[in-house]
């Protein structure tokens, strides 16, 4: 392959790190040179509308579809997502299935003042954009008040600074990308927070009939990081996930043992279902599925109490 690559982004500080990475991997990797790849820059709704909760205005795909519409028309060659922020269900033409090693997926607090969460003074008001974040957290500190936050990274910081907020809840992967973990007051264990499937991973998109693109992104595809992707997401898709659906899902292999777990809110947070398995780290699509089934029973049986 001797044409040139174009790597579709969204435009923050963060999202250009992610398509950087991605970059650097195919230089790594595939015969290509750093004049070889170009950085597309792609405004989405999702950075545009920042005074709303996604989802009440169209949920992850905001952050999504318009890179995949310029995937769709051949204007880039490659999209690059966190994969956190992506729909469960694959856009009709276009193929997710190259993953980056996955980056520490747990959450952590940035306080004012730098104290610990337990210490935070009483209904105190923590920015999240997150329903998961919001219910679980309250687990944690019943008393305390979120509010909806929006924006990148240094926005949250300057309206915690300016006193919007006594803390804000981030993922730990970001953070460590952007090299702000000098930042961090809080980080939670999974135990305490379950984060979000994908949470940590670079993903990497084409066109499902770009041959040459797919034959290349198997070159930096990390096997691991693929198989955990994969179960996660495959709970989403069976309990049809996006941003109204509080859930949380991690996995991690042991070996030849894959071991996922999920938590799954109720729609005001006052009930939460709960399942973990394990099983052969070649049956990870299939466990991803078991879980979303029980976890899809467990609620419909509640709801019907």
């Amino acid at each position: 392959m001797n044409k040139k690559i174009t790597i579709g982004t969204r435009g923050s500080k963060l999202a250009m790190l992610y398509a950087q990475k991605v970059k650097e991997k195919i230089i790594e990797t595939a015969n290509f040179i750093d004049q070889d790849i170009n950085i597309k820059k792609i405004s989405t709704k999702g950075d545009e509308i920042k005074d709303v909760r996604l989802s009440d205005i169209g949920g992850k795909g905001l952050f999504t579809s318009s890179i995949e519409q310029e995937l769709q028309k051949k204007n880039i060659d490659l999209a690059v997502h966190a994969l956190k922020d992506m729909p469960a269900v694959e856009t009709k033409g276009l193929l997710t299935d190259t993953f980056l090693e996955r980056t520490d997926a747990r959450e952590i607090a940035i306080i004012n003042g730098n104290k610990k969460f337990k210490d935070l003074k009483q209904s105190a008001i923590i920015g999240t954009s997150s329903y998961r974040r919001q219910f679980q957290i309250k687990k944690i500190r019943p008393d305390v008040n979120c509010k909806l936050i929006r924006g990148n990274v240094d926005t949250r910081l300057k309206k915690l600074v300016d006193g919007e907020y006594d803390a804000i809840i981030l993922s730990y992967a970001g953070i460590k990308y952007l090299k702000l973990e000098h930042k961090i007051s809080e980080i939670f264990s999974i135990e305490e927070i379950i984060p979000s499937a994908g949470q940590g991973i670079i993903a990497i998109q084409c066109r499902e009939n770009d041959k040459d693109m797919i034959s290349m992104l198997k070159k930096i595809n990390h096997k691991e990081t693929y198989k955990r992707a994969h179960a996660e997401r495959n709970i989403l898709k069976i309990l049809e996930g996006d941003c109204e659906t509080a859930v949380g899902i991690y996995s991690k292999i042991d070996e030849n043992k894959i071991t996922v777990e999920a938590e799954l809110f109720s729609l005001d947070g006052s009930q939460r279902f709960y399942e973990k398995k394990t099983d052969k780290l070649e049956n990870f699509k299939k466990l991803g599925n078991e879980i979303g089934q029980i976890l899809k029973i467990k609620s419909n049986n509640s709801y019907k109490k």
